[in-house]
């Protein structure tokens, strides 16, 4: 059976895709039964086209080699995981195989939506985001009605999708599955896992399903009928109803509006800036990445680019990552961190830094304005305009904390001011 498992390798450059009229309203979070009438209807329907026309979705799957599982560990082709709900639910089955599966909407859909919201189109920017959404559970399902047939021939049961990013399973495994599952194999268009774990492009999954010969099991074991979790209507495999949903990944609810516990917007509309609103914007698109949690809270990073005020004006990058708590809390800052991007040298020739070496670095490090209060703060935060490239000075520091700042404002305010209208 190993041998047959090991045979396993799909690459659909073409599938078909019929995203289900209810899940992609599920996703646009109308409740079950809504029909989309006027200005909806007609989203709709233009996203569903214009993705029919642009978009270029694939499948890639392949049998993993080997499946251990023993203790506190579970390996996949040699490389060990640390999901203990993975590794429970695949011991509870007697799983001795596994499928690795990539899937895609492609990047046309999500650099589209990039060009709409730059082009103050929210509207069309969120109905076609949430249709790449939709592709992607599409194809998900797709793959798993697939195994199951390519799997009964074989007398295996294929156990529901796993992914990191679900309940028990860390993001940052995302990067290790995906070179598993690449192993020097080329995918039909680039697939790279992100240092916080998101995939690029992110309308994007990577998954693994378990393989087990104990039909009895698979069966009768709680949560491990497949069929439950999956809602793909033309499976001539079906061997249970559909229930309940497969956790989603990416979690669309960050497309939708942001609100305070109150109903009132978290954020202040048209704020008024230190700097132009073109320069916020031009940031928040180029050197600004927003992370969103499922409870509502955001991982910020922003990266900075300047050149030291001596020694021939070295370029220099330092990387500013801010946690924020959710939307309901005020998007109140719960982390701030500031240090040089992983591969920079320019800092270390900045005049502080070659007076005071790690005495300066501390320094830089250990400033956390704002901390613990709303992000609005930063609109009310008196301080002085002081634009150098370099950290030497306390107050050029807090000048670059407080662009940074509203970059995060700019972008999360806009994003609120979107789904209002």
């Amino acid at each position: 059976m190993t041998n047959a498992v090991n045979s396993l390798d799909w690459r659909d450059v073409e599938p078909k895709v019929d995203v289900d009229e209810a899940e992609y309203k599920r996703l646009l979070g109308f409740p079950p039964g809504h029909r989309l009438e006027g200005r909806s209807r007609e989203l709709a329907d233009w996203a569903r086209d214009w993705y029919a026309k642009h978009g270029h979705p694939w499948i890639f799957a392949h049998g993993a080699a080997s499946l251990e599982i023993g203790g506190d560990t579970l390996r996949v082709n040699g490389a060990e995981f640390a999901s203990r709900r993975l590794r429970e639910q695949l011991g509870e089955a007697e799983a001795r195989h596994a499928a690795l599966v990539a899937v895609s909407a492609g990047p046309e859909c999500e650099a589209h939506a990039r060009e709409l919201w730059q082009d103050e189109k929210p509207d069309e920017y969120f109905f076609l985001e949430i249709f790449g959404s939709a592709v992607v559970e599409h194809l998900i399902l797709q793959t798993g009605a697939r195994l199951c047939a390519w799997a009964d021939d074989r007398k295996l049961a294929v156990l529901p999708h796993y992914s990191p990013g679900y309940s028990g399973w860390e993001m940052s495994d995302q990067g290790r599955l995906l070179s598993l599952l690449r192993n020097g194999r080329g995918f039909p268009s680039p697939l790279e896992a992100l240092d916080s774990g998101m995939l690029r492009p992110k309308k994007s999954l990577i998954a693994l399903f378990g393989l087990t010969d104990r039909l009895d099991l698979a069966r009768s074991l709680v949560g491990l009928v497949p069929c439950e979790n999956c809602s793909y209507a033309p499976c001539q495999y079906r061997r249970a109803p559909f229930r309940r949903h497969q956790p989603q990944l990416e979690d669309v609810r960050r497309l939708q509006p942001a609100e305070s516990a109150g109903g009132s917007f978290a954020l202040t509309r048209d704020a008024r800036y230190s700097v132009n609103t073109r320069a916020l914007h031009k940031w928040a698109e180029q050197r600004l990445e927003l992370t969103f949690k499922p409870d509502g809270g955001v991982e910020a990073m922003f990266h900075y680019e300047g050149t030291t005020c001596s020694n021939l004006g070295r370029p220099l990058q330092y990387d500013y990552r801010v946690t924020l708590a959710p939307p309901g809390l005020g998007y109140r800052i719960l982390g701030a961190e500031c240090a040089p991007a992983p591969n920079d040298t320019g800092h270390a020739h900045q005049c502080e830094h070659l007076n005071r070496g790690v005495a300066f670095a501390a320094s830089v490090a250990s400033e956390k304005p704002l901390l613990n209060e709303p992000l609005e703060g930063v609109l009310a935060w008196k301080r002085s305009n002081s634009p150098a490239g370099c950290y030497c000075e306390a107050s050029s520091r807090a000048h670059k904390w407080g662009l940074v700042y509203e970059v995060i404002h700019y972008a999360l305010s806009r994003r609120e001011t979107a789904f209002a209208k």
